[in-house]
């Protein structure tokens, strides 16, 4: 790459990996939950290039100036969706904090630096809603598995859909986590934040006939199954266990282009239909802003389509058998 933002403004930047103990890159990363580790360090590592020929704990953060940063904000805003971009940008003022912290910038110069703004814009959440029918298909598909694998998979479907949880934290969860007598489960999420989540009707069903077959010996919820059908309870199952789980039970279920996610976002915009409280959803789904909960909401877009149905678009469509016949060549 020949446009480097090394020198910018005339201030070299002189690559200084250190031990990772003072490396900010390191540090800011260390305290990050799991989940979050890997999508923030594609990100540093996509900064780091831009800024010379640097990988994320190699580049020298701590010498970044408010002349590097904006001209890194405006790299990302070019070539970046607003949301991509302002992950990034937060991404770069965690690991500035983390450079002050360790005495490698003083406060001015941090205050500077990270100073700058997040990127204008808004896109459309990822994913798709999951229509009821296909939710009944999925399913379906799991209770015409008789092996315990068609349990654990139902139970889990309907935990992600009827929770809203996302794939971290359903692989996270203990059999202690759940509260039988209360019908609730204790969820961790993003940042270590804590919230009930309750488990009611066909969930709950659900999950009793696959802790039916699990046990009650203390471990992991959902955890691996071999081909033989045994149950190895202290073997947790993996985020991309549970992706691979879903695509299985999706080309069973003849459901195409579904994801995790679509779950967590039917979870948001279902409740939303039903008459929810925008406030109570946004605490289920364990969102930091009732501004991301609001994204997720469908009944604004399905106002837009009844009032552009108002309209009439005075066009007889052509009978099928009037079409011009094609001849390929």
């Amino acid at each position: 790459m020949t446009d480097k933002l090394a020198t910018t403004g005339g201030a070299a930047l002189d690559t200084a990996a250190g031990d990772l103990a003072n490396n900010p890159a390191a540090v800011y990363l260390a305290g990050l939950a799991e989940s979050s580790r890997r999508t923030m360090l594609g990100a540093l590592e996509t900064m780091a290039g831009l800024l010379g020929d640097y990988t994320a704990l190699t580049c020298p953060w701590s010498q970044l100036r408010y002349q590097h940063t904006a001209a890194l904000r405006s790299k990302l805003a070019a070539r970046y969706a607003a949301a991509t971009a302002n992950k990034m940008l937060s991404a770069l003022r965690g690991v500035l904090k983390a450079a002050w912290r360790l005495g490698q910038m003083d406060a001015e110069t941090y205050t500077r630096a990270a100073d700058v703004a997040n990127v204008a814009g808004e896109t459309l959440p990822a994913g798709r809603a999951i229509e009821a029918g296909e939710l009944a298909a999925l399913l379906q598909a799991c209770a015409a598995d008789a092996t315990p694998a068609g349990a654990r998979d139902a139970a889990l479907l309907a935990l992600l859909y009827s929770c809203g949880l996302r794939r971290a934290e359903v692989t996270a969860l203990d059999l202690e986590d759940y509260n039988q007598a209360a019908g609730t489960l204790a969820v961790r999420g993003k940042r270590n934040k804590e919230r009930l989540a309750h488990v009611v009707n066909g969930a709950r069903a659900a999950l009793m006939d696959w802790l039916a077959l699990r046990g009650a010996a203390p471990g992991p919820l959902f955890v691996a199954i071999n081909k033989a059908g045994t149950i190895h309870v202290g073997q947790r199952l993996t985020t991309q266990a549970v992706y691979n789980m879903l695509q299985k039970r999706a080309a069973e279920a003849g459901v195409p282009d579904v994801s995790c996610h679509d779950f967590r976002r039917t979870f948001v915009g279902d409740l939303l239909e039903a008459g929810a409280d925008i406030a109570t959803v946004q605490q289920l789904a364990g969102h930091a802003s009732v501004t991301t909960t609001a994204r997720y909401d469908r009944r604004p877009e399905n106002s837009k389509r009844k009032a552009v149905e108002l309209l009439h678009v005075p066009y007889t469509q052509r009978s099928r058998s009037s079409q011009p016949t094609l001849t390929l060549t």
